[in-house]
């Protein structure tokens, strides 16, 4: 695999302790740098990086939850071209665990969107979510 490139990226809302959305967006992602994207109605934070490796607390999470298999589905269908889009729900993910979200749905307490640029997203995917044996 060549060149990875991951953005995930979460509303805070005006509710919301920045605090705690940085911690549901280290949930899914490790060895990131972060920026903060002010807009209308508040505030977006963006975390970056480059290396599959920091998808690990993701890949960890599909196991500790065990929905690898139901995770493989949702991921399949995200793939257009190379890349990999998914939503993650955010406040599932403050508490160190998953819930997939489709991109078009906005859950109450906000989504966390994941986009992964690669070469190869169905390596990605068998990476992430290796299949179950």
């Amino acid at each position: 695999m060549n060149k990875t490139e991951i953005v995930v990226e979460a509303t805070v809302n005006p509710t919301e302790d920045q605090r705690k959305v940085e911690k549901a967006l280290a949930a899914v992602l490790r060895d990131y740098t972060m920026e903060k994207v002010e807009f209308g109605r508040g505030t977006m934070l963006r975390a970056r990086a480059a290396k599959l490796d920091s998808l690990v607390p993701l890949q960890a999470l599909l196991r500790q939850d065990r929905i690898r298999d139901a995770a493989r589905a949702v991921l399949y269908s995200g793939i257009s071209g190379n890349t990999l889009r998914f939503g993650v729900n955010k406040q599932v993910a403050y508490v160190n665990h998953i819930s997939f979200v489709e991109l078009n749905e906005e859950p109450p307490l906000g989504l966390i969107r994941v986009e992964i640029r690669c070469d190869d997203p169905e390596s990605v995917i068998n990476w992430i979510a290796p299949k179950f044996r």
